[in-house]
């Protein structure tokens, strides 16, 4: 006998439905979800602009075409580039990302919601440009900024208890997921519409995170969520054609999301969105390192004036019987890698290296993951010598949503049976616990950031605009665009 399959198209999936309820209808009051976006707008395109020093990044850059011109199209930061908001979306994503410098979210799921940046700026820039040839207003910064808190927390809650990594699903899916919800928003898209363009986000092939983990880690990772906000954007515009949607993407038997991609269970939801994410967002301020690292980089750096004499040399090294990493079980599963390290996106994906780095220099930059400085000896002499530990008390205070601590703790043992001091460190500079001592400190890596692409006079413009966040809310988004193209 044969089983009869009902046609009858369902209701919307109650996850996608509530994604678009919330894009579409929930307002931001919470003025320190705001200024947070205003620090993360800030520290998002610095680390774009650096990444601009990186020729591996810059040639994915620009046109697909050479000699493309767009009419009134979306300007990439600190380049000549004018191009269609989906290309332009890669490129603000792919540069954002380049460096692991910018935001980042742990719980369940990993990500740096930052990366929406990529299509909400291109989107926004390309439709204000459009606007004002039309005749009609631009968006100003604050639509940038209120768009900016959605995406984070749209991809944050969904994270905080669904992970897809366990899964072998990267985090950019998240991203993908996120931009559609809200750029759809920007382009004027109804209700039913941002449902139609979201399900069509649940329903793309998904990235593997095989580019993450050895012995395939590569440089996808740096431009992974450039193509997930660039494609949120390309669904978006279809939808805007009148292009349907899926009601039932996610629960459809069979052939839909939890079936197919996620071992048949529905994702599980502790909260519902407002703006708990950006106002606990993680910034990565000292270190471009993964952020499980953070920590770790920062007890390396407290060790390594007391105990740089013992290991400056390969005879001193000789000497260690042992490094002991105590830390997190995410930390073990994502960045816990032994061998041969092949290029810079495995380095800044190895806690040993880039505590290595820490210990030897008392320092950690982006040059630290090239050729020069990985093939120093010393580095993988270091490496040898270190095991990580879990630590229970850390596991668990990562994931309480009341402290969502990184922490790491470093003590060197020597074979005469001496040891250094355990140095320990639970919560990164980035952390919200830690906003008064880190907001100084990425101002000043944002002004680093600007004076690598621009002169003093174009530098202390853009920072002052920055800085007043009642100017920048006003400001049209072609106007702040502009400030930062050459």
């Amino acid at each position: 006998m044969s089983s009869h399959i009902s046609n009858v198209r369902p209701e919307p999936d109650q996850v996608i439905v509530d994604i678009a309820k919330y894009a579409n209808e929930y307002e931001i009051n919470s003025d320190e979800a705001i200024d947070t976006a205003r620090y993360c707008l800030m520290d998002t395109l610095g680390c774009g602009l650096e990444a601009l020093s990186y020729s591996a990044c810059t040639k994915l850059l620009g046109p697909i075409v050479p000699g493309t011109i767009v009419p009134n199209g979306a300007k990439v930061p600190g380049t000549n580039y004018q191009l269609d908001p989906i290309n332009a979306a890669f490129n603000i994503g792919a540069m954002i990302r380049w460096l692991d410098f910018n935001d980042t979210w742990l719980a369940a799921e990993w990500g740096h919601p930052s990366d929406n940046l990529g299509g909400i700026l291109a989107v926004a820039d390309w439709l204000s440009r459009t606007r004002i040839a039309e005749g009609q207003p631009p968006l100003l910064m604050k639509d940038v900024l209120i768009a900016m808190v959605k995406a984070h927390e749209i991809q944050g809650v969904i994270a905080l208890e669904n992970s897809f990594n366990r899964v072998g699903l990267d985090h950019v899916l998240l991203v993908k997921v996120a931009s559609t919800a809200v750029v759809a928003k920007m382009l004027g898209a109804t209700y039913e519409q941002i449902i139609d363009a979201v399900s069509n986000a649940w329903l793309d092939g998904q990235s593997l995170r095989t580019y993450r983990h050895a012995p395939n880690t590569g440089s996808r990772k740096s431009w992974a969520a450039g193509d997930a906000t660039s494609r949120a954007v390309r669904l978006s515009l279809m939808v805007m054609k009148g292009e349907m949607g899926y009601p039932s993407a996610l629960s459809a038997k069979t052939w839909g999301f939890y079936d197919v991609l996620f071992k048949g269970k529905p994702f599980e939801f502790t909260q519902a969105y407002g703006s708990y994410v950006m106002e606990n967002v993680l910034f990565k301020i000292s270190f471009p390192a993964e952020f499980h690292a953070q920590t770790a980089v920062e007890c390396a750096l407290a060790l390594h004036p007391n105990n740089i004499d013992l290991i400056d040399t390969l005879e001193k090294i000789d000497n260690i019987d042992r490094i002991e990493i105590k830390t997190h079980e995410s930390a073990i599963r994502i960045i816990d890698k032994t061998g041969p390290l092949n290029n810079p996106a495995d380095r800044d994906h190895c806690i040993q290296y880039m505590t290595a780095i820490g210990l030897l220099k008392g320092n950690l930059n982006a040059q630290d993951y090239e050729d020069e400085v990985a093939n120093d000896p010393r580095v993988d002499a270091l490496r040898e010598k270190m095991t990580c530990i879990e630590k229970p008390e850390y596991t668990k205070d990562y994931l309480d949503p009341d402290k969502r601590s990184i922490a790491n703790a470093i003590q060197i043992f020597y074979k005469n049976g001496s040891s250094s001091e355990q140095v320990a460190v639970e919560y990164p500079i980035g952390h919200r616990r830690r906003r008064s001592e880190g907001i100084p400190e990425l101002i000043k890596k944002f002004e680093i950031n600007l004076k690598r692409e621009f002169d003093d006079t174009q530098s202390e413009k853009i920072m002052n605009l920055n800085l007043d966040i009642d100017l920048l809310q006003k400001t049209p988004v072609n106007e702040y665009v502009d400030l930062y193209t050459k």
